[in-house]
């Protein structure tokens, strides 16, 4: 991602002096650790290099999902618990993908380990922990005014689209409450 903004300020320089429109290159990664098959797979007649497996699908997904939450690493639970002491992990939801029987919770890195043990980055998953807690547990006037707390405390606007989606679930739970069952997963 910081290779791909240097890209975009390179490009943008470029399209000022060329006096042509600019168009920032933006993508989504998704990251998942898990089994996988990974080789060239078909038949004589046709065959490719490939990667197969329930873990490599949920990583497609999540990449997938990098636009709906504003985000652009979204990575699995396995992934979260190996990279937790070296960068600055959030938990943003828990989630039921499709082709898959179980819910996950999934996380966004943010950055790195200094942005990790910074008091704002602290204060912030602080915020967002007692949101999930709140949300999860249908206490819905807490989860808004929680997100209303991390939209204070977030002065970047990184996470504008995150709160926007977790609002307009409650909303929606507010005028028809989940079934009594429910988990807190969210199916995409």
């Amino acid at each position: 991602l910081e290779r791909v903004a240097s890209l975009n300020r390179q490009r943008e320089q470029t399209a000022k002096a060329g006096a042509t429109q600019f168009l920032p290159i933006q993508i989504g990664v998704g990251i998942n650790t898990g089994t996988c098959v990974v080789g060239n797979m078909g038949s004589d007649l046709r065959f490719d290099y490939s990667v197969l497996g329930d873990s490599v699908n949920l990583a497609s997904r999540l990449e997938g999902q990098c636009k709906s939450y504003g985000l652009p690493i979204i990575i699995g639970s396995k992934t979260a618990l190996a990279a937790k002491n070296n960068l600055a992990i959030l938990e943003l939801d828990f989630i039921a993908v499709k082709g898959k029987k179980e819910p996950e919770v999934v996380y966004a890195i943010v950055g790195r380990e200094d942005m990790a043990n910074s008091e704002n980055f602290q204060r912030w998953r602080e915020l967002n922990m007692k949101m999930l807690s709140r949300y999860r547990s249908r206490d819905w006037t807490a989860a808004l005014a929680a997100i209303e707390q991390g939209r204070a405390a977030d002065k970047e606007s990184r996470f504008q689209t995150l709160y926007k989606i977790y609002a307009e679930r409650i909303r929606s739970f507010q005028v028809s409450p989940p079934s009594d069952d429910w988990d807190g997963a969210y199916a995409l």
